[in-house]
């Protein structure tokens, strides 16, 4: 009787020595959270700031560009203020990228995961090829790629836009009949759509 009682006892303070350890590992998932609310504010209280300046850039120039205004156009020290306070913006836009990205870091380790992923992006062709099955516009212009071992249509597609060419899953596989995006076939050749200019 006295061994079942130990027992229960044991199993007791297990129990309570799990649940306080994922009470912490949450409070540290939340402040973690919050931090990265907070960072992500900043970033878009930097972006409102970028874009003032920038139409305010914008109409400087159209001022400058007026013949007979000389009494509002801005003078070289004005615009070289501006720009030193857009620079300034710039720096401070990617030290807040920098810090996100390592609270997003700390994040996954503290999840136990990763915050990134192991497998490398797929590289791209950039040669620019018409899409031989034309759509209801005529040929398509785009780019050929060669399906690579762990490639999935997203990681494709993200590696694209990642090159600056907008492009989505569903351009892809409209672009591709036939292409089923479960059973990718290592080494066949898919067409990219390059977005409409």
């Amino acid at each position: 009787m006295k061994r079942i009682l130990i027992w229960f006892f044991i199993l007791g303070l297990s129990i309570a020595a799990a649940r306080a350890q994922d009470d912490a590992t949450q409070q540290q998932i939340n402040e973690l959270n919050g931090r990265i609310q907070n960072l992500q504010e900043t970033l878009d209280v930097q972006k409102t700031r970028i874009s003032a300046l920038e139409k305010e850039i914008s109409d400087l120039r159209d001022k400058a560009s007026q013949p007979g205004t000389t009494a509002d156009t801005a003078n070289a020290d004005d615009l070289k203020k501006l720009a030193d306070q857009i620079q300034e913006i710039d720096k401070k836009r990617q030290a807040d990228k920098e810090l996100i990205l390592k609270e997003i870091e700390k994040l996954g380790k503290v999840s136990g995961g990763s915050s990134t992923s192991h497998k490398a992006p797929p590289t791209i062709s950039t040669t620019t090829t018409e899409n031989p099955t034309p759509g209801p516009t005529g040929p398509q212009k785009g780019y050929d790629y060669t399906i690579q071992r762990g490639d999935t249509v997203l990681a494709i597609a993200k590696a694209y836009r990642e090159q600056g060419i907008k492009v989505t899953t569903d351009q892809i596989l409209k672009a591709n009949p036939g292409l089923d995006p479960k059973n990718l076939i290592v080494g066949k050749k898919i067409f990219i759509p390059a977005p409409a200019q």
